[in-house]
């Protein structure tokens, strides 16, 4: 199963709070990644309105899944939160899953 589906997804504000607050975080120049261990995988793609309008928040979130499927099959579980930053539009999809692979080898979170 698609880590993408409706089951995996982390919707609740007060998780949201808790990972921001307490979660490991590393910096790439395409998104922030926040991770907390859990025994469960939760995953939330965030553009903030400071990347323009519905149409390119959505597209930075559609690129942030993409890039993410190659990785989907070695996640630990946890809850993940990506948050897309402005330059995420600039970088090409090479770009951006090096970026992928580099942040969650930093935060040790492939199996």
């Amino acid at each position: 199963m698609s880590c993408l589906s409706k089951d995996y997804r982390l919707n609740s504000q007060k998780d949201f709070s808790r990972i921001y607050k307490s979660g490991k975080s590393w910096h790439t120049p395409s998104f922030v990644a926040f991770f907390i261990p859990n025994s469960s995988l939760k995953i939330a793609f965030v553009a903030s309105k400071k990347l323009g309008n519905a149409v390119e928040r959505n597209r930075a979130k559609r690129r942030l899944r993409a890039g993410l499927l190659s990785f989907q099959d070695n996640f630990i579980s946890g809850n993940y939160v990506f948050v897309a930053k402005q330059t995420i539009e600039s970088r090409d999809f090479l770009e951006l899953k090096k970026d992928f692979n580099f942040a969650l080898k930093r935060l040790e979170l492939l199996k």
